[in-house]
């Protein structure tokens, strides 16, 4: 019996070792750099199918983009959180096109066992949080898109509340961020660079990226977290649904979330609009072929039901802005952005 079991466990490993060798030599490799908050639905792509291999190496979108631009490293696919970090950063020396994807919301995440979670909701949220015995994080703004959006909420909803104390009661008075000015109507607030925020750490935690934050939301070390929708949903949190005002959701909310807009500490202004992920192929990508193939599968069935069921509706058909410039072996999937 006992070297029977012991043939069996044999075969296994056998047939395990053959089945990781035979995924390796027939699948190409990708090199992915992306938006933390694309990790858990990259992972699943990746598991299911087996046409390329995905080496992924998630970070804040703003971070991914520097990766690139100051320290020279070439992924094949970058795939951001704010697509417009693509035209930003990347075009025209890296890539000449990029693709809209998916979708998604800000949220404030919080567990069954944060303080007064009983209590919170739409309309007093701001209140909970400022509370002396509250904690909550958010995502580093210079680095993380989700940081950004989470201070153009907290700045959109003072005029959706009629409260002009938010921003100063939740940001202005536990870090070294001062309150946004206000000019022609719209407000603009100056991100302080992660190392001089100086946060009162019994009050705020500020992560590198939107997942940094994550295990503190688990283990309980604070209350609540800005982050997205999906993360909040692929990591059974509970959260709180903010008018569609204030969350950075709906297109026919753009113009409303254009009075928000963050300065970053390297001169770029990023402007509140409606939360779309973008992705792009580098020029000269070393693994074209594997990417094109991973790129078709986000952008067809397969890729858009794992977004979905992930929390990050994926817009069909997928949107670009320039369909000359598109790699002509995805260009069926896509329709071309149009003013």
């Amino acid at each position: 019996m006992k070297r029977e079991l012991l043939i069996g466990i044999t075969l296994l490993v056998i047939i395990a070792s053959g089945l990781a060798i035979y995924r390796t030599s027939s699948s190409g490799v990708v090199k992915v750099f992306h938006a933390g908050s694309l990790s858990q639905p990259f992972e699943k792509i990746n598991e299911e199918n087996n046409s390329f291999n995905l080496q992924r190496e998630p970070s804040g979108s703003v971070e991914v983009m520097r990766k690139v631009t100051e320290l020279g490293k070439k992924p094949d696919i970058v795939a951001v959180s704010d697509y417009s970090l693509i035209p930003d950063y990347l075009i025209p020396e890296y890539t000449d096109w990029y693709v809209q994807f998916a979708r998604n919301e800000i949220v404030i995440a919080y567990s069954s066992e944060s303080a007064y979670s009983s209590e919170i909701d739409e309309n007093n949220w701001f209140k909970i949080l400022g509370r002396s015995d509250v904690k909550f994080a958010f995502g580093d703004p210079n680095a993380d898109p989700g940081g950004y959006r989470a201070m153009m909420t907290i700045q959109l909803a003072e005029n959706y509340y009629d409260n002009s104390r938010i921003f100063d009661d939740l940001i202005a008075a536990n870090t070294a961020m001062v309150a946004p000015t206000l000019e022609n109507g719209v407000y603009t607030l100056e991100a302080i660079p992660l190392e001089e925020l100086s946060p009162n750490t019994s009050k705020v935690q500020v992560g590198s990226m939107e997942v940094a934050v994550i295990p503190a939301l688990e283990e309980g070390s604070v209350d609540y977290m800005f982050n997205y929708r999906s993360i909040a949903k692929q990591h059974n949190f509970q959260f709180v649904e903010l008018p569609s005002e204030i969350n950075l959701s709906k297109v026919k909310y753009a113009e409303n979330y254009a009075r928000a807009r963050v300065k970053l500490s390297d001169g770029k202004t990023k402007s509140g609009k409606p939360i779309v992920y973008g992705a792009t192929m580098l020029r000269n990508a070393e693994h074209e072929e594997a990417s094109l193939k991973f790129l078709r599968y986000l952008l067809s069935d397969g890729g858009r039901g794992i977004l979905e069921d992930m929390g990050q509706p994926p817009i069909n058909p997928p949107i670009v802005n320039s369909l000359d410039n598109v790699p002509s072996e995805i260009r069926d999937l896509v329709s071309e952005y149009a003013d």
